[in-house]
Parts: C-alpha cells; sequence; structure tokens
C-alpha cells in the first residue's frame, strides 16, 4: 500500500488514482458513506480516506470536525469493515484535516458492508462487477466449499436451518424483505446453491443428517464433556453430523450446562467472570467449522474440562498462516462458507475471528489462546478458563469503557504483556505511542515502559509500580549514602557499592557518588581505580 503521508504537503501533493478519497465534509460526517468509501479503498488495495480537503487540484485545507471522536469513528469502521482502520490528525492555521489509513482487503476474500461489495469506479462508488468478485475469490486457489456436490438436491437441505439462516441475515442487515424470501431464491442470493446445483457449503450449513451422511460424513462436529484429563469414555457426548445452523446454539448450552462463575471484588462491589465466555466458545467453534479441511478424514471436537476448552480440527492451519501472523493474516479455507456467516452476522469480524478471542482473553485476566500440538494434519486451539490475576480485572476496570473501546487486539496485548512484565516484541512497541497518549501507558526511560501509575494506585498497588520503574533517584543515592556510613573510617569501593544497586550500570553509579560528593555529603580517597568514598566532607 501506499506509504503514509508524513505531512499535510504530502498529503496535499498526493498522486491521483485510487488510493486516496478527499471530501470536504466541514461540518456534518456521513458514517454509513464514509463505510462504503473505505470498503470501496480496501477492496483497490487499501488507502486514505481524507477529511477537510477539496478534492480538484490546487487541493486546499478547508478544515473537517465531522467526526468530532476520531478514535471511536476509527474503531466503528473497523467493526464494520472487519479489517485494519487506522487515523491521524494535520492541523493548518486551527483548521483540522482527519486521515483514515485503510487497508487493503484480505487475500482471495472481499470486503463488505452489510452484504455489499463496493468498488471505485473512477470517481464513483459502485458495486463490484461479478468478474473482479469471481477473481478476488480465485486468488487462493480453489474452495472446496463452491464445489457442486453430485447427486445432492434442495431435498437434501434443512428447511428449519435455512429459516435460521435467513432471519438472521435479515436481522444483520436490517433489511426485512430477506426473511420474504422462498428457501431456494435467499440460498441463491447468498451463493449456497447454484444453477448447476448445490455446493457443499450448503450441505455443511443447511444439510440434513441423511444428506451428510450420504455426501459428506466427515462434516461432523462432536461434543464431549470430560471431568477429568484420564483416557477412556466422555461423561457426556452428542454427535452432530447435520447442517451447522441446525445445531450452532445448543454447543453452546452443552458448553455452558457447566460453566463455573469465578468472583473478583472492586472496591465494595464483588463481580462475576465466567470460565467460558460465549462469545469466545461460539468463535472458536465457527472457526473450526470455517477453516477446517472437508476433504480430510476426521471430524471436529470441541472438548470441554472442568478449567478448559479444546477445540480440534483437521488440516492444519490454511496456508500462509501460522501461530504468530494468525492475527493480522486472513487465508480462509472455505471461502463460501466464511461469506454465508458473514452475512448473517455470525462471525463476529470476518476472518479474524482470533482476534475476538485474544481480545476477550486479555479483558477477562486470562491465558492467550494455547496452540500446542498444532502441526499439518490437526489445530489444537485450548482456551484455558481460570483468571490468573484479579489485579489486571481491577485495572482494566480502572481504564473505563470509553477508552477501552477504541483499543485494538494488539493494543490489549500490550497491555497484558506489561502487566504480566514480560518483555514488549518490536511489534508491540509499534503501539504503545497511541496507549501512552491515552493515559494507559508511561515512558520509564531507556526505552522501557509501564503502566500507568494511576491504574496501579486505584487498585492499591502503587508498589508493584515503584517496584518495576525502579527506585527515585533520591532514594537509590540515601541507600549509597546509608552503606557508605555504615563502612566507617575504612570507607566503602566502587565495587561494593555496585552490590548496594545491582541493577544499575558502573557509570549510573558513579554518576550519582558524584552528586552526594557535589552536595559535600561524601568525599573520596585513593586513586581512581582502588578509590574509595567516606562520608561527610575531605579533611584539610
Amino acid at each position: 500500500m501506499t506509504n503514509p503521508p508524513n505531512n499535510l504537503t504530502d498529503l496535499l501533493n498526493a498522486p491521483e488514482g485510487s488510493r486516496y478519497e478527499f471530501k470536504e465534509w466541514k461540518r456534518h460526517g456521513d458514517f454509513e458513506k464514509a463505510t462504503k468509501y473505505c470498503c470501496a479503498l480496501a477492496n483497490c488495495g487499501g488507502g486514505f480516506f481524507v477529511l477537510g480537503v477539496t478534492d480538484k487540484r490546487p487541493r486546499k485545507v478547508v478544515g473537517s470536525t465531522a467526526f468530532e471522536q476520531p478514535e471511536r469513528a476509527c474503531r466503528n469502521l473497523i467493526d464494520k469493515l472487519h479489517i485494519k482502520v487506522e487515523f491521524q490528525l494535520f492541523e493548518q492555521d486551527g483548521m483540522p484535516v482527519l486521515v483514515f489509513e485503510v487497508a487493503s482487503r484480505p487475500v482471495g476474500l472481499p470486503v463488505q458492508v452489510d452484504g455489499v461489495a463496493w468498488w471505485r469506479d473512477g470517481d464513483s462508488l459502485v458495486t463490484m462487477p461479478p468478474e473482479v468478485l469471481r477473481g478476488i475469490y480465485e486468488e487462493t486457489g480453489h474452495d472446496f466449499s463452491s464445489d457442486i456436490c453430485l447427486g445432492a438436491s434442495l431435498k437434501d437441505l434443512d428447511e428449519k436451518a435455512i429459516t435460521i439462516f435467513r432471519d438472521l441475515w435479515a436481522e444483520k442487515s436490517g433489511n426485512n424483505r430477506i426473511k420474504k424470501l422462498s428457501a431456494e431464491q435467499s440460498l441463491m442470493d447468498c451463493g449456497a446453491i447454484k444453477a448447476n446445483g448445490v455446493t457443499y457449503a450448503a450441505l455443511i450449513l443447511f444439510g440434513t443428517k441423511a444428506a451428510l451422511t450420504k455426501h459428506l460424513s466427515q462434516a461432523e462436529v462432536i461434543f464431549e464433556y470430560r471431568s477429568s484429563n484420564a483416557s477412556g469414555p466422555a461423561a457426556q457426548r452428542e454427535e452432530f453430523t447435520q447442517g451447522f445452523f441446525s445445531f450452532f446454539d445448543r454447543i453452546w448450552e452443552l458448553v455452558n450446562l457447566r460453566n463455573d462463575k469465578q468472583h473478583y471484588q472492586d472496591g465494595f462491589v464483588i463481580f462475576d467472570v465466567p470460565t467460558f465466555n460465549e462469545r469466545v466458545v461460539r468463535e472458536a467453534v465457527l472457526n473450526a467449522v470455517s477453516h477446517r479441511d472437508y476433504q480430510m478424514s476426521g471430524s471436529v471436537f470441541v472438548r470441554q474440562y472442568k478449567d478448559r476448552l479444546v477445540v480440534e480440527s483437521p488440516g492444519g492451519f490454511p496456508s500462509g498462516i501460522t501461530v504468530d501472523n494468525i492475527l493480522n493474516r486472513q487465508s480462509p479455507r472455505n471461502r463460501l462458507i466464511a461469506s454465508i456467516l458473514a452475512l448473517c452476522g455470525l462471525v463476529e469480524r470476518s476472518g479474524q475471528g482470533m482476534n475476538l478471542i485474544y481480545e476477550l482473553s486479555v479483558k477477562e485476566a486470562k491465558p492467550l489462546p494455547d496452540f500446542s500440538g498444532t502441526d499439518a494434519y490437526w489445530v489444537f486451539l485450548t482456551l484455558n478458563g481460570l483468571v490468573l490475576d484479579k489485579r489486571l480485572l481491577s485495572m482494566l476496570k480502572q481504564i473505563g469503557d470509553e477508552r477501552m473501546e477504541v483499543l485494538s487486539t494488539v493494543d490489549f496485548l500490550v497491555i497484558d504483556t506489561l502487566f504480566h512484565e514480560w518483555k514488549l516484541t518490536d511489534e508491540l512497541r509499534q503501539h504503545i505511542k497511541r496507549l501512552v497518549d491515552l493515559g494507559i501507558v508511561e515512558h520509564s526511560g531507556r526505552g522501557k515502559y509501564v503502566l500507568a501509575h494511576s491504574l496501579y494506585e486505584a487498585t492499591g498497588k502503587t508498589g508493584v509500580h515503584t517496584r518495576i520503574v525502579g527506585l527515585d533517584r533520591e532514594t537509590n543515592k540515601e541507600l549509597l549514602l546509608k552503606h557508605i556510613r555504615e563502612s566507617g573510617d575504612k570507607g566503602t569501593p566502587l565495587k561494593e557499592l555496585r552490590q548496594v544497586l545491582p541493577s544499575h550500570s558502573k557509570n549510573q553509579i558513579q554518576y550519582l557518588l558524584r552528586e552526594l560528593r557535589d552536595e559535600g555529603r561524601i568525599h573520596s580517597s585513593g586513586s581512581t581505580s582502588a578509590a574509595k568514598w567516606h562520608e561527610g566532607t575531605e579533611q584539610n
């Protein structure tokens, strides 16, 4: 994608083309229209939606206050488009210019707004041409879920499952007309069936038990509850060889039967945290159904234990996806299934369900998702349900809903990393500045960062903040002086003083000693290499 503008001059001189969309929008903004323009930018390779600048050359700054809270507008765009969106603010003569930087669509998947993929045709905003849409779906190779299942017909699909989907689609899109469509028309409109037959996606999502048993028996989800890690029969087991829309609510019902509450107190109020978060469980199952390899034998397993849930799906990660890039790269294995699930709102963020799982894990102070055991043939996703440290829950509560709304997945990972005092990766460091600006993170010197003192103070843990940041300069000087005083007339060598402050370098300690000397509180004797330090001023 084009490099982001560094200043207003770069912006005003930006080249013509599909990467920029300029709107004056001085006082009033149309969020729905902005969403469509950003959708089109994403589908054309990503770009910049600029408010407060005239479109025609020579471009002029007119200023825009269309979105008084750009952080919230940015977050709403992310929620609507399901892709990365960032913003920058510039100013000229008191006139603000707001720039939304929109990432490119993922490979093999168009960005859509309420089921419509928008596109730019010159200066016009249009729906994406069918030939372009087909080309996008073909980018990542063959999509098994869009293949026609020979021998299958409409009779193999469950009317109740289709009705559930149709109602969800109408609710998601706000278009009640969808509810009045016939089963056949609604399936044609979403691509589940084609002129030449019924797709495998239609069977997987809407098929009857008899049809799946006959045509695709491996498209099965098995739930097990195990009271211990011991091998042997499960305490409860249910098998679902039928269309996903027939049983997706039942999976959550089974998990929720044994969903203990964990309690934590914040002030005088006691809060409950469920061991298994409903949105996390649903998203994990949706990911398995969307991304498993249906050409391999083996079923999806959802295994529940007292304190964790393990979701196993055949096929390994899709091509190009690893544990390291799973949060920022999308490669849907079954694109038609993913598209249909996105239409009806079951997929929280199209292609980015794992982001939601990571965010909610941090918000509930639980361990991050664990992919241990995953290989080329199976994906193992373990969701540990126990709260690690209730102090993190209290801290997140202090951050508040308004600031939490504008945080990205990576922002939550930064908070989690700093709280547990883990080392920040280079990628996480790139997001530090925004968290500092929001008052969530503080710079503690020498490239080090810590969660804000106010967060520790609110939870009664200021001592932890002090320990992480380190003792202040005056306290360090008092520690050195105390040790020198206790050493008496014999004096104290530098080597010994380094033991008092082991976290400080030789140069740092020498600098503190010089300050104490200049204040007349200590003096040295002997040569530089063997100098010793004594209390008080030097006697002549």
